[in-house]
């Protein structure tokens, strides 16, 4: 039975849906408290930020070097068999991370999980194997409010199981991704048809062969840059929200759980109930667009914010952010073959893990500035050149514990700028062709 029929098709998409669910509880369960175990080692609050943040890097590192290899052994043997390995090597890793004795075997889960949440691009993929062109935007807009959804369930689960105890949740993570694995090998069926596979090649399924695909078009260029500093400025969250938010309104795990939740709520409403209307409305672009200049609102309000409420309330614009992703991968989607999606999503993983490299590295370092010595050497060194005005300000910019947030709302301006430009040209091209 093939699964372009209406019901199948159907059933095929509440499968990968629930197995998306399930993988990204078992990732959410562990935010609220990998930070304060990492905190809990190290003994400081700046230090775990930065720390924090190198292993956010080390996690998409491998996510760089692993996704265009995933992506291109889905293309080879399809899409089922990457994402069954995935669940099982999830589950082994939580189960390392919640024995960790140190740093050092904290480090070593973290690269691992790089690794098997890679799979990632095989799901973008499996969706886009089952979905017309013309239906993308709102099918990963599904996939975004499933991943939503598994954060509103993570977080406070992570945050109810962390008051037990910071390596508990880990436990309840491996179980999760277990149940994954025995789900999707009980009920996921085969996506990829085998006269639609491509042959694996390491020329394609390198970091910078993957890459080479983008580069076929110019748009897709453009729009892998708007992918790159969309991710880049996302990892503020996971860089040092958790720490942030510990500092400066006191909250503990189980608050900081119960926002991420209410975040996913947020995200699923956008993802899942408005993506497919407002792109039907607006089109792709400007849905893009939209998003993109929702966030940076959003997330500029959230470093000033002065109290946890004024800081909820800046989720609320930052939300739109869930309508910029689908769009953008249904613009990238249209402009490859079907044999060519898992290599896409294995690029786009690339330059997102890319960014997910840097951006942890610089937010981590900017808030440990910000909350450690603040700009006093910057502006020691203002005022021996005679500048004491302008060192005065300099000192409370980079003393202010919003500073990561601001710096990631300029980044997602200039995605959005990008964007526009990038997207406007692919459609006048579009037009021209026809």
């Amino acid at each position: 039975m093939s699964l372009h029929q209406p019901k199948v098709r159907r059933a095929a998409i509440a499968f990968i849906l629930v197995t998306a669910v399930l993988d990204i509880v078992a990732m959410g369960i562990v935010i609220p408290v990998l930070p304060h175990l990492i905190e809990e080692f190290v003994g400081s609050n700046a230090r775990a930020g930065l720390l924090n943040g190198v292993f956010v890097a080390l996690w998409a590192g491998m996510q760089f070097l692993a996704s265009p290899v995933i992506g291109s052994l889905s293309d080879q043997y399809g899409r089922r068999p990457v994402i069954l390995i995935s669940c099982a090597g999830l589950a082994a890793d939580y189960v390392l991370m919640a024995l960790a004795p140190n740093l050092w075997w904290l480090a070593a889960g973290r690269l691992i999980a790089g690794v098997t949440s890679s799979s990632f691009t095989t799901i973008y993929a499996y969706m886009a194997d089952i979905t017309e062109p013309e239906k993308r935007a709102r099918a990963y807009g599904l996939i975004g409010a499933a991943f939503s959804g598994g954060f509103v369930l993570g977080p406070v689960l992570g945050g109810f199981l962390g008051e037990f105890g910071p390596r508990v949740p880990f436990w309840v993570a491996a179980g999760l991704s277990g149940v994954a694995f025995l789900y999707g090998l009980f009920i996921l069926p085969e996506s990829l048809t085998p006269e639609k596979r491509m042959k694996f090649s390491w020329r394609r399924a390198n970091p910078v062969g993957a890459m080479i695909l983008l580069k076929r078009h110019a748009e897709l260029t453009g729009l892998a840059v708007v992918n790159f500093l969309l991710y880049f400025a996302h990892h503020v969250f996971s860089a040092v929200f958790v720490l942030y938010a510990g500092l400066r309104y006191d909250w503990g795990p189980w608050q900081v759980g119960a926002l991420l939740a209410l975040v996913g709520v947020l995200d699923m409403v956008v993802q899942g109930g408005l993506v497919g209307p407002i792109s039907k409305k607006l089109g792709d672009r400007m849905t893009m667009i939209l998003g993109l200049c929702g966030g940076t609102v959003g997330i500029a309000l959230m470093g000033w914010a002065p109290t946890g409420v004024a800081f909820i309330a800046a989720m609320l614009p930052n939300a739109l952010w869930g309508l910029a992703m689908p769009t953008l991968q249904s613009l990238m989607t249209r402009r490859v073959s079907e044999s060519e999606q898992g290599q896409l999503q294995g690029a786009n993983m690339s330059v997102a893990s890319i960014a997910g490299v840097a951006s942890p590295l610089f937010f981590g370092w900017v808030y440990s500035v910000s909350v450690g010595e603040g700009g006093g050497a910057a502006a020691s060194w203002l005022a021996t050149h005679g500048l004491n005005a302008f060192a005065t300000t300099v000192d409370a910019a980079l003393s202010d514990p919003g500073l990561a947030f601001y710096m990631a709302a300029v980044v997602l301006a200039l995605a959005a700028l990008i964007g526009w430009i990038t997207a406007r040209k692919a459609e006048r091209d579009e037009v021209t062709s026809v």
